[in-house]
């Protein structure tokens, strides 16, 4: 299948590479940005093509409103995606990433006339698995104490009062969105799903993760790799080069 690259602000493409044998879209964290899979970008380069998704409401787009649920994200990342995206194609998702790369596949395994050919899933629980649901009510103190926790921004950032003002409407939409998802009974996907973790996250533990395959008809593996939650920084070209090896052997399937 073809498709015609359009310029849409829901995704950004770091670097062209047509000739590529493959495409990775890559959703970020709650409270993340496209920029944050750069560093992923340039590992899986020239190989892999990477097309980073960023939700409304943050640095390009920091005046549009937010998001609050995963359906409105998905629906709109649907429509983003669909003419851009030339298989074969992955989809990567870290956090709440993963929630919506599950809910985007759907969306095009029932639609578009094509699918990923695997879903990695990133640092989260299945979709089944009901977590906190109330993160985004907190006051702003325990919010910020609970980006502290799991680690992803830099220290200096949350000690600066004006940047800690601009990030934690961001934080609070996003799980808003989270909080509020239910997984539709019985939902999954027709494509393979590699669930992976860092194997001292406090958000997404081994038991977890492997609930991830009953949400797939095709195969599902797991891969856990040192560190906690945001462990892809510390383990940057390893996990580059076991999705290049799974997209490999996709393309030659």
């Amino acid at each position: 299948m073809t498709r015609t690259p359009t310029r849409s602000p829901w995704v950004r493409r770091f670097k062209p590479l047509p000739d590529s044998r493959a495409r990775l879209v890559c959703f970020p964290h709650a409270g993340g940005s496209a920029s944050y899979f750069l560093r992923l970008s340039r590992r899986l380069a020239p190989a892999v093509e990477t097309l980073s998704v960023q939700y409304p409401g943050r640095q390009e787009r920091r005046r549009e409103p937010f998001c609050t649920t995963i359906s409105e994200l998905a629906d709109g990342i649907f429509a983003a995606l669909l003419p851009q995206l030339v298989e074969p194609y992955a989809f990567f998702g870290h956090s709440m990433g993963s929630l919506l790369a599950f809910e985007v596949a759907r969306r095009f395994e029932r639609s578009a006339g094509s699918a990923p050919v695997r879903i990695f899933a990133s640092a989260r629980p299945a979709p089944s698995t009901r977590g906190r649901g109330d993160l985004h009510l907190l006051d702003d103190a325990t919010l910020l104490a609970e980006m502290k926790r799991l680690g992803g921004t830099d220290p200096h950032v949350l000690e600066n009062a004006d940047l800690v003002s601009v990030i934690l409407p961001v934080v609070r939409a996003d799980y808003q969105a989270i909080g509020t998802y239910t997984c539709p009974a019985g939902a999954s996907v027709r494509c393979p799903v590699t669930a992976m973790i860092g194997d001292n996250d406090p958000v997404a533990t081994a038991d977890e993760a492997l609930a991830w395959r009953e949400h797939t008809t095709g195969g599902f593996d797991i891969a856990a790799y040192p560190g906690g939650h945001f462990y892809i920084a510390e383990n940057i070209d390893r996990v580059a080069g076991d999705i290049t090896a799974v997209l490999a052997g996709a393309r030659e399937g």
